[in-house]
């Protein structure tokens, strides 16, 4: 049996226990069952987040399957992505454009899911707009219009999300807080973006209760965009380190990258 196929019966039997072993051979214990498994390094790592996902979902009373993991594939050979794609996952995150738009085209064969997930520059929007599904990076009407203006008519709605810094950091990206509903209310009225939720990239921490605290704002914002009828429901927060506590305080988009594919590359490998 695949390993794809043994987590979704951990899933469907609301197994209490799911453990990825990292012993040789690796294997899954689902329950105190533990079952050999005969995978390569990278969806060994991917199963791992998954299982570690799914556990983090039922510790804090959160549906099964309601948060989805963006495998951050920067700098990654296109056999990396088809590697962890044969494993099952679909969804991959990019910030290098012109990188991101070689791979894309190199994998047009594969059912996959693109999210552009850096910095949005004016003169790249056009790139961005033609080849992407989501972008979580959303922090200007200027930029919300131009990528709207540019979406092509043969495409569906481009998925957006609001990127809000959260703490005031100068050195990131990100509109502020009290920013936040002017721009929805911009977004709103493009029809040919749909607006999907929010995004934050909070300061490293290593405390877990201060990675809520901050985490909770985001929920916070998205909670009173509901409460004026913005019809959102994504947040895309949480990453490797970060994980746990995103998904507790709500994520429903996580991104992970170097807990999946390691290390990053240098961009001229």
């Amino acid at each position: 049996m695949e390993l794809l196929d043994l987590l979704k019966m951990a899933i469907d039997k609301k197994a209490s226990d799911v453990f990825i072993s990292v012993g040789t051979p690796p294997s899954l214990k689902i329950d105190g069952q533990i079952l050999p498994l005969k995978v390569d390094p990278l969806t060994h790592e991917l199963a791992r987040e998954m299982a570690f996902s799914v556990m983090t979902e039922r510790r804090y009373g959160r549906e099964n399957g309601s948060v989805s993991l963006i495998a951050v594939s920067k700098t990654q050979p296109t056999i990396a992505i088809e590697a962890v794609h044969t494993f099952g996952q679909s969804a991959f995150g990019e910030n290098h454009l012109q990188e991101a738009i070689d791979k894309i085209a190199k994998l047009g064969d594969k059912s996959l899911v693109w999210h552009f997930i850096g910095h949005i520059q004016n003169n790249k929007c056009r790139l961005i707009a033609t080849h992407f599904d989501w972008v979580h990076s959303i922090d200007r009407i200027k930029t919300a219009q131009r990528l709207a203006s540019l979406r092509p008519e043969d495409h569906p709605a481009l998925n957006v999300l609001i990127q809000v810094n959260l703490e005031g950091e100068v050195s990131k990206s990100g509109t502020p807080p009290q920013h936040v509903m002017p721009l929805a209310t911009a977004i709103a009225h493009q029809p040919r973006l749909r607006l999907r939720g929010l995004m934050a990239i909070p300061s490293p921490s290593n405390n877990f209760d201060h990675q809520r605290q901050i985490f909770s704002r985001l929920r916070d914002i998205r909670d009173e965009l509901i409460d004026q009828d913005y019809p959102i429901d994504c947040l895309s927060m949480g990453m490797t380190d970060d994980l746990e506590a995103a998904i507790a305080e709500g994520a429903t988009h996580v991104r992970i990258g170097t807990a999946i594919f390691g290390p990053r590359r240098p961009k001229h490998q």
